[in-house]
């Protein structure tokens, strides 16, 4: 049987190590050149599919590609689009299989969250129906590390680095200046609906009296008057106080405090800015003075501090996503199965896309403290492994030294065009 091309795709927000899965998939994918011809890659995401705008990563050195390991971003451009359901929008799916077929494309490669793995699954049954072969691997990245059956999600470690790190070094920052100025510190970060991000905040204290001394988690409804009183006793006991809150942070009646009423392209609510009503409800309350900051795109973008066990497990999933296709399979995505804690060990796994699709993984409430302003010793022992170890890109004057490809365009075979 002759070699066939394959696509893939980056889908959502993108990681510190998003590119390292590129990096996997695109040297395994040459390293079976009998199956797989060449990698096209989505300009922009699934995008690029829709509208016949591929790049021809063949046109890419070992030496750039190589690269990609060290750089963050999405190398081939990533979007935020949902397809619909197969019942409301069959024409998007169909015309994916149009773009396929003009290109023999045999191979699909999308690598994202809860949304992406759903329209995998989507994709292999519409093909499956249609009769065209079509092998569709999902491979995981989340920052939120809200997939299902996966222990982990590649992307997430670095993100928990980051955040750790960022905590540790502005306590000591907010320590040095509390007797004259700043009493109470807090740090946003990501995580619509589970509390992962803002648990690795806790990684930062290894003491009850060291930051973060509150941690704000959207599985626990914010109860005012509690955390108020919480601060007034951080301070009084530490003379200062540091804090770190989830963007999802819900108010006791379920509702975002940070939703913006807007709504990205995914359906989800627009959020941003729940630090700073934390810290006003601080002065206006407790008259202390404070600093917030947001971590926002810092936090995923930090390739110069990415996680050594994230690095490697994002490379790990994007060369499984490869073999688990050429051997035959579909329809499924590589899992990070996790076989001890300490020392910590893992191996790949895989998931049928079925039951990844849409389903969200939050935190266990034994993860978090009886208190709700904190991490558990089993939470820490299931954080500690992620962050560990460093794998710094390489640096020319001073900065990190990282690749732009080509991204050159595959020529178009098909007339007329696909409105997105």
């Amino acid at each position: 049987m002759a070699a066939r091309n394959a696509f893939y795709a980056q889908s959502g927000g993108v990681t510190a190590v998003i590119n390292t899965t590129a990096c996997a998939v695109i040297e395994t994918a040459r390293n079976h050149p009998d199956q797989i011809a060449k990698v096209y890659a989505g300009r922009d995401g699934i995008i690029g599919a829709l509208t016949e705008d591929l790049i021809d990563t063949s046109r890419e050195s070992a030496q750039d590609i190589a690269r990609l390991r060290y750089t963050p971003g999405g190398a081939f451009g990533s979007c935020r689009y949902k397809l619909k359901s197969l019942e409301q929008s069959r024409a998007q799916y169909e015309r994916l299989i149009e773009v396929f077929k003009a290109h023999d494309i045999g191979y699909f490669f999308y690598n994202g969250g809860n949304d992406s793995m759903d329209t995998a699954w989507k994709v292999s049954q519409l093909s499956a129906g249609l009769g065209y072969p079509l092998t569709c691997i999902g491979i995981p990245k989340t920052v939120d590390n809200d997939l299902p059956i996966t222990d982990c999600c590649p992307g997430f470690g670095s993100v928990a680095k980051y955040v750790a790190v960022s905590m540790r070094e502005a306590g000591y920052d907010v320590a040095s200046m509390s007797k004259t100025s700043t009493k109470v510190f807090v740090l946003e970060v990501m995580g619509r609906h589970a509390g992962w991000i803002t648990a690795a905040c806790g990684l930062a204290g290894e003491s009850e009296s060291e930051p973060p001394h509150i941690l704000l988690f959207p599985e626990v409804p914010f109860d005012e008057e509690r955390f108020l009183a919480r601060v007034k006793e951080c301070v009084e006991r530490y003379d200062y106080c540091t804090i770190g809150v989830s963007e999802g942070l819900l108010n006791k009646e379920g509702r975002l405090m940070s939703e913006t009423g807007t709504r990205d392209a995914f359906g989800h609510a627009q959020l941003g800015g729940v630090g700073q009503i934390i810290a006003q409800l601080v002065k206006d309350k407790l008259g202390y003075k404070y600093h917030w900051a947001l971590a926002d795109y810092l936090q995923r973008s930090a390739r110069h501090i990415a996680s050594r066990t994230d690095v490697e497990q994002a490379y790990a999933v994007g060369k499984a996503a490869v073999e688990l296709a050429v051997s035959g399979q579909t329809a499924v995505m590589p899992t990070i199965v996790r076989l001890s804690d300490s020392p910590y060990r893992w191996e790949i796994g895989t998931a049928q896309l079925k039951d990844v699709a849409n389903v969200e993984k939050k935190m266990p409430r034994d993860f978090i403290t009886d208190d709700g302003f904190g991490i558990t010793a089993k939470c820490r022992a299931y954080l500690a492994p992620l962050i560990e170890g460093e794998d710094y890109p390489p640096y020319r004057n001073g900065l990190p030294h990282y690749v732009r490809l080509k991204n050159a365009a595959v020529p178009k075979k098909l007339s007329g065009t696909f409105k997105v």
